[in-house]
Formats: structure tokens, sequence, C-alpha cells
């Protein structure tokens, strides 16, 4: 199992530091996290940590050899209930993403259809919610089947944090070599599932996994909540029962890029330490 870093280490940082930040944690693997089109105010003064989608790719790749870092996964959780819109990250964004993905030479793109913001959104029945989802990702996995990329699902919306929704997800979707799951133990548990549930429904199409635990306070709002953008304690303080999902995808034979999506150094250092004793 390869244990990786999300790039959203210290607020307020360009993405240059995040990679070095990540490297001086002693990990030698990140993702890219934020992204946005063409050029942003915050990137250009050094206070946003987000790669443009028309970047060229060597700009990418020296920012993460310069830090000693490796690049496993772009991140493009999208918006793909509500209607599309010019400000609404959706269908170009996760081709841009699976293109520039193939340029840097990583393997997986992660998606997601995320929270609805409009009443349209919020209306759809469960058949159209497939529709609407299906209808958005029909031209990236085209894309991604031709370039030899792997297009995720995170679980992090009420479709794919459901068992049943992110079956039925995956069997409209269809192009089982292309389209997989990326597992987040954190958003799964607090969407109403059990992560482990995933490991062991669908297996091998698991291949990439975002790390987080979940303190107390979240019980409450289970199932009226889906998804956290990061957790705030370390792996094993929390109340999901980590080692066994470690475990499970040993047994599944996963040794694929894993990410911790978690925040504070002292925190991601014994979430790494924690599942180093889990996988051994």
């Amino acid at each position: 199992m390869i244990i990786g870093c999300f790039a959203l280490v210290e607020p307020f940082q360009p993405m240059a530091r995040q990679f070095q930040a990540i490297a001086e944690m002693g990990i030698e693997y990140a993702d890219i996290t934020d992204s946005h089109n063409g050029g942003m105010l915050g990137v250009e003064y050094d206070f946003a940590a987000s790669i443009s989608l028309d970047s060229h790719p060597a700009l990418i790749r020296e920012m993460a050899e310069a830090a000693g870092v490796k690049l496993t996964s772009f991140c493009a959780h999208a918006n793909l209930l509500d209607p599309p819109a010019p400000n609404v990250y959706g269908t170009n964004e996760i081709i841009k993403a699976i293109r520039l993905a193939k340029l840097l030479g990583m393997d997986h793109v992660i998606t997601t259809e995320g929270d609805p913001k409009t009443s349209f959104g919020h209306e759809l029945t469960g058949e159209e919610q497939f529709f609407a989802i299906r209808e958005k990702l029909y031209t990236p996995i085209l894309w991604a089947e031709e370039l030899g990329v792997k297009l995720l699902l995170e679980t992090h919306g009420a479709v794919t944090d459901s068992i049943d929704g992110m079956a039925g997800l995956l069997n409209a979707l269809g192009h089982e070599d292309t389209v997989g799951i990326c597992l987040d133990t954190g958003n799964s548990w607090l969407g109403g599932s059990e992560p482990i549930e995933y490991v062991h429904t669908f297996g091998q199409r698991i291949k990439h996994v975002h790390w987080k635990d979940m303190g107390p306070e979240w019980e409450s709002k289970r199932s009226t909540l889906y998804g956290c953008g990061m957790a705030t304690i370390p792996l094993g303080d929390g109340v999901i029962d980590l080692p066994p999902i470690v475990e499970a995808l040993k047994d599944i034979g996963f040794d694929g890029p894993t990410t911790l999506e978690i925040a504070g150094a002292d925190n991601v250092r014994k979430s790494v330490e924690r599942l180093k004793q889990w996988s051994t």
C-alpha cells in the first residue's frame, strides 16, 4: 500500500509549498487536490494551492520533482447532479483533468457527484440522479478509456455513499476496466455506510483509498451529510474501526495508492505510523 498526502497541508500557501510540506513529513506521494480553469488570482499571488487545468504539464512535473514527491492522483470532484453552468465544475473540467493526468503519468482521476446546490438537483428522483451522473460522465469515460486512465468514483455524495447507490451507478456506467472506486473511509461512514462493506462488496474495483477518521461529534450527523473535506484527528483516534479495513484491503490484494486527508502535520505523521503498523 502506498501512503500519500493531500496537497492542502498549509493554508494560504501555493502548491509548490504544499508539495514541500508533504516531503518534510517524510511522505513521498501526493495528489493534486484542487484545480481550476484558466488563471486564478490566488495562484498568481501565491496564496492558493490550486492547479490550472490549462497548465503546461512540465510546470507541475517540475514542481513535484523539486519537492521530491511523486503524484498519484488528480482530484476532479464535480457537481454532477445540478444543471450544467459556466461556474459549475463538471464534464469539461473532468476531461481536462484526465488529459493532464495522462501527460503527467498519473493513473487515477477521482471524481464524485457531490451535493446539489439547486432545487433542481435536490428534487431529482433516484433514477434521475443516475441519469444525470451517467450523462455527465459519458464523454469523460471515453477520454479515460482512450488514454488509459482510471476514472474513479469517490464516496462523497448521496448516491456514492450508499452501497446500493454505488452498485447501481457502476452498473449504469459500464466500462468496468476504466471506471473504479476511490473509497473514502470518513465520507462513506458519514453518509451512513460502513466503509469495510465497500471492500467486501466491490473488492478490486477499489483502486484508491482516501483515509479519514471521524470524531464522536460527527455521529449525530451520519446519514445527513455526504462528505467532509478533511479530518481533524489522526487515524485511530476516532470512531471508525480502521484496522479491519486495512486488513480487508490486504485480503483483496490491494497494494495501490492511498491518500491521507487529514489536517495538521502531527496528525498526519501519527496516521502514517499507524497505517504502517496496521498493514504489517
